[in-house]
């Protein structure tokens, strides 16, 4: 026979495990709402090129854009020229982000040489200045920097006006960092791969994460490392099409002022840089 007292411990306990029941959804759900929720929207630039955009980054890169602008006036002001450095930089497809910003940096230094540091001033998107960091720790992705760059590059008139030239890495800018010869090229750069992953610990967790393997970094330093395999240097291709097009609609600027593009070095013929190529991946806001 079941005792009254027992009843009353089991409806107790029942009651009691309800009640934490209840109590433990109840942080659940305050956890829950307590999660910062990222806003995405489309933001497009003067010459009509969109984005998918995280809105938290919008207050940073305006000031970014206002930054990098006052940067490029005060170069143009000592009478420089002005470059734009378009270089792939994230680690992907084997390549690797620490190599790559050590490169565009040299690469940088190069191009100044070669035209006279008195005389050219080259934009280097792997500077510190131009890094995309939100209070919240949370980092710039591809939306975000190339909502960056695309307004840099259109200026403040949509036509680019910030820019004498635009200067595509090649294959022999990796190579000039690596001190390839034409012997043993894929050698030399496995033996890079070794001394660097003893010593960066970058490259190690990148190697942890799948992300790079000593094989995928020989190969595409070897083959690929240039901007033919960049999404970001697709864009930036497409961009100055963009703008040369309008600059030759416009009697201020027209055939004779539209912005040269090097690639690898070489000046790029104009049946060259009047096409298109192959979007990178710009676009508006996917619907859920």
């Amino acid at each position: 026979m079941i005792s009254m007292n027992y009843l009353a411990q089991t409806a107790f306990f029942g009651v009691r495990a309800v009640l934490l029941a209840l109590m433990f959804s109840g942080t659940i759900a305050s956890a829950q709402t307590s999660v910062p929720r990222v806003v995405q929207n489309t933001q497009c630039t003067q010459i009509k090129v969109c984005y998918c955009v995280n809105d938290e980054f919008l207050p940073i890169i305006d000031e970014k854009v206002k930054a990098l602008r006052a940067m490029i006036a005060a170069e143009k002001a000592s009478g420089k020229a002005i470059g734009y450095f378009s270089v792939p930089l994230s680690t992907t497809g084997g390549g690797y982000f620490g190599v790559n910003v050590e490169v565009s940096g040299r690469a940088k230094l190069r191009i100044e040489e070669r035209f006279g540091k008195d005389q050219v001033w080259v934009l280097n998107p792997a500077m510190k200045e131009a890094d995309l960091s939100a209070p919240s720790g949370a980092r710039g992705g591809h939306g975000e920097y190339m909502l960056m760059w695309t307004r840099v590059l259109e200026g403040a008139s949509g036509l680019g006006e910030d820019f004498d030239f635009v200067y595509f890495a090649g294959p022999s800018d990796f190579a000039a960092f690596f001190g390839l010869t034409g012997q043993g090229d894929m050698e030399t750069i496995a033996k890079y791969f070794d001394k660097r992953f003893a010593e960066d610990a970058s490259l190690k967790r990148e190697v942890e994460r799948g992300r790079v393997t000593k094989n995928s970094f020989r190969n595409y330093y070897a083959l690929r490392a240039s901007v033919s395999f960049s999404n970001g240097a697709h864009d930036e291709w497409n961009i100055v099409r963009l703008l040369n097009e309008r600059r030759r609609g416009d009697p201020k600027f027209g055939n004779a002022g539209q912005i040269p593009k090097f690639f690898d070095g070489k000046a790029v013929s104009s049946g060259e840089f009047e096409n298109p190529i192959a979007a990178g991946s710009p676009g508006a806001c996917k619907a859920p």
